[in-house]
């Protein structure tokens, strides 16, 4: 398999899985047929298409490319059939998103080597192709997003980001880093799934109210001035 072949291969399969979250959401909220091939469809090619706009890929890669729509949809009509005899699905959408991730960091960073740009920001274009199509997928879906919590995600993508691009710079050849690059993001993910590893949250002066608490007090105050 040709370096080429292996990020095409790559790319499809990060398309596919983040479809497959998608799709998943879009049963949890018991919607129709187009409710699932459009989360599908968004969540899949959400993350590539900002990557695409911003490094000015044009045309964008599911445009030149319709495979890519063939793909999603194909994922959506599948698990419309068959996603109600999985169980645990909400757990089967955070392993599947963390594959997705996994590959998709590496994907975008690649590309973003390809493009020309500086090293730190072809780990930006990784990290925003894995996180982007996820985070609309919640959005859209009202489901909890990951972003917004103190469970690593981010931190997943941006070590395998930064592992690619600082093994290829390297001159290690690309498929090698691209491999040990997925596997420590998927690793870092997955150990933030089984384990619940966190990094530490910023935290208020000790005597100090917090938000919540400093906005009661300021509306208390303000009521007895009245």
């Amino acid at each position: 398999m040709t370096e080429f072949d292996f990020f095409q291969l790559l790319d499809y399969a990060g398309v596919a899985v983040f479809a497959a979250t998608g799709a998943l959401a879009a049963s949890r909220k018991q919607l129709d047929i187009i409710g699932f091939l459009f989360l599908a469809s968004l969540t899949g090619i959400g993350g590539g298409t900002l990557r695409d706009v911003l490094l000015d890929r044009l045309p964008i890669f599911w445009i030149e490319d319709g495979l890519y729509l063939g793909v999603t949809a194909g994922i959506a009509a599948l698990l419309f059939f068959t996603a109600r005899y999985v169980e645990y699905r909400y757990r089967l959408l955070l392993w599947l998103d963390a594959a997705g991730l996994s590959a998709y960091c590496v994907l975008g960073a690649h590309i973003g080597m390809e493009a020309g740009i500086s090293a730190p920001a072809a780990i930006v274009a990784g990290i925003m192709t894995a996180t982007f199509g996820g985070m609309l997928r919640d959005v859209v879906s009202g489901e909890p997003t990951v972003l917004m919590s103190r469970e690593i995600y981010i931190t997943a993508a941006l070590s395998g980001a930064a592992a690619f691009v600082a093994l290829s710079s390297g001159g290690v050849d690309p498929v090698i880093s691209a491999a040990v690059a997925i596997a420590l993001a998927f690793v870092i993910r997955g150990g933030a799934l089984q384990f619940g590893w966190k990094l530490p949250a910023y935290g208020h002066l000790p005597g100090r109210p917090a938000a919540g608490q400093m906005g009661a007090s300021s509306r208390a105050k303000a009521t007895s001035d009245e």
